[in-house]
């Protein structure tokens, strides 16, 4: 299991690189296999490169939930064929980061409807540039952009069932969703809760360590004990997997203002290493250094 998700955590490192070196990556992503976790009763996690792929399928077809990269389609079409053979009739982007949306162009081309929160079409109608990783996003392809997008919340009546999508501003980014199925209560988070790893905040583009503190109370609020929570990153969680990536990033968040408070510089606050006693449990994906000094360029605007 460690194994599996120190390898999902390589080629969520490997998507920045893949905007410098996009034939090696494609090369890396030749190789991956695509893992089906069953969730609960129609609903299925798929585990590839990037972010989580939620499956909620049923008689009208499948709505998909983030769809990562293009050169894995195909291996992603089959393993949703093997869990329902309607088609893909709707995919919610929980973000506009390349992990999460570069699959969309040929999703959308087969007919898929795409759905996101109004900034992640503006985000994806432009180049981004992301500072911290030195690199630019283009805009993406017209068949891959959102065509139905919403402000605050939107809600989806299919397969019987009620989906929620609720916009959660300014933590993550600036575009982050929520993914709620009443009916199987099965909540689709994105990059608002990793269950391992340290998370990417892109304070670059409306993100804040605040908000994604927010984010997580925001979800407790919603969930319960028996609710299964698919993260943008990690293995399959629950509350009390939520529970426990709020208490880290409220502990780093507090141990990083303290020291900025005193006047301490980022390489005191590195050498401090405020994330040690976690470093064991997150020490997949994201480097600790880098989730330090994001949370401290954050803090230290404020």
């Amino acid at each position: 299991m460690r194994i599996r998700w120190q390898k999902e955590w390589l080629f969520l490192a490997l998507f920045f690189l893949w905007a410098i070196h996009p034939i090696a990556f494609a090369q890396d992503l030749s190789k991956v296999q695509i893992e089906t976790v069953k969730v609960a009763e129609d609903v299925y996690m798929l585990v590839g490169a990037g972010g989580n792929i939620g499956v909620f399928a049923g008689e009208d077809g499948v709505l998909l939930v983030d769809s990562q990269f293009s050169e894995l389609i195909e291996k992603i079409k089959a393993a949703v064929a093997a869990v329902n053979p309607g088609p893909i009739r709707f995919l919610i982007n929980t973000n506009w980061h390349n992990d999460h949306v570069y699959g969309n162009e040929p999703l959308g081309k087969a007919g898929a409807v795409i759905i996101a929160h109004e900034n992640t079409w503006k985000r994806m109608t432009a180049e981004q540039t992301y500072p911290e990783f030195q690199f630019k996003q283009p805009p993406a392809a017209v068949e891959a952009l959102p065509v139905v997008t919403f402000l605050d919340s939107l809600t989806l009546h299919f397969n019987g069932g009620t989906f929620q999508v609720i916009y959660i501003e300014n933590a993550h980014s600036d575009a982050d969703v929520l993914v709620l199925s009443r009916k199987a209560n099965v909540m689709q988070t994105g990059d608002l809760f990793f269950s391992s790893g340290y998370p990417f905040i892109d304070i670059s583009h409306g993100g804040s360590v605040s908000g994604m503190i927010a984010a997580a109370s925001q979800i407790l609020e919603v969930i319960d004990e028996n609710t299964k929570v698919i993260p943008g990153h990690g293995p399959l969680s629950n509350r009390a997997g939520v529970e426990q990536f709020k208490n880290m990033m409220v502990t780093v968040r507090d141990r990083i203002a303290k020291q900025i408070k005193e006047g301490k510089t980022l390489g005191e606050v590195l050498a401090s290493k405020p994330t040690a006693d976690f470093d064991k449990a997150r020490g997949v994906g994201l480097p600790a250094e880098m989730f330090v000094k994001i949370v401290y360029t954050d803090l230290s605007k404020q």
